[in-house]
């Protein structure tokens, strides 16, 4: 999974800046997506009903958000989607609520395993509360997702993914949102009981933010 998912990433990465077959290395991306979002599936090895109640969660409430923010602008910002990333619902393409579970998915599954680690390093009588436990990871996650929701805008406009109305200018409302919504998704992230150490979502994230900061030095 790994050596694929370095394979499409790093190839995107060159056919997009260094061919000439650029517009098709772009209309390609719903394949790549939807490569990342089945490796995930593919890599988790217990996948039980709170992991699928998870993962329709992400789903569902990308589809409904992002269909609340590109009608009527009152999420996000005044924005719209372009064709590159296929069949739309109301606006949004489907790609979009994977992508929502793909990033969400990503996030979590870094934060709950560093926590691990810091806690494990922890005495006990050291051990903070199980309430501030909680709100340390959600904090923590959502400010990663939205940090990379603030990588990928700029190359992802440029791609074609969407446009922001009327000049391109990214607003701050839109990282809000970001936050705020990833903040209750990865709450479900938190307290629903499924395995949660599936290391392919590491290397994923990592992979997909190297890919965005390359495009946005070299695009």
């Amino acid at each position: 999974a790994l050596f694929i998912a370095l394979l499409f990433h790093v190839s995107g990465a060159i056919g997009i800046l260094f061919t000439p077959y650029k517009e098709w290395f772009i209309s390609n991306t719903p394949l790549n997506l939807l490569l990342m979002a089945a490796l995930l599936l593919f890599t988790q090895r217990q996948k039980n009903m709170p992991f699928y109640i998870f993962m329709v969660l992400c789903f569902v409430t990308g589809m409904i958000t992002e269909a609340i923010g590109v009608n009527t602008g009152s999420l996000f910002g005044n924005y719209q989607y372009g064709e590159v990333l296929g069949v739309k619902v109301f606006g949004v393409p489907l790609l979009i609520g994977i992508n929502w579970f793909v990033i969400m998915f990503c996030t979590g599954s870094i934060v709950h395993r560093l926590s691990e680690w810091i806690f494990k390093k922890m005495p006990p009588d050291a051990q903070p509360s199980a309430k501030v436990k909680l709100f340390s990871f959600i904090t923590d996650t959502a400010m990663l997702a939205t940090l990379f929701d603030w990588i990928m805008e700029p190359s992802a406009q440029q791609l074609g993914f969407w446009k922001w109305l009327p000049n391109g200018e990214i607003p701050l409302y839109n990282y809000l949102c970001w936050f705020v919504i990833s903040a209750a998704l990865l709450t479900g992230f938190r307290l629903l009981k499924f395995d949660k150490h599936n290391q392919f979502p590491v290397h994923l994230f990592i992979i997909q933010l190297l890919f965005f900061l390359v495009l946005q030095t070299f695009l």
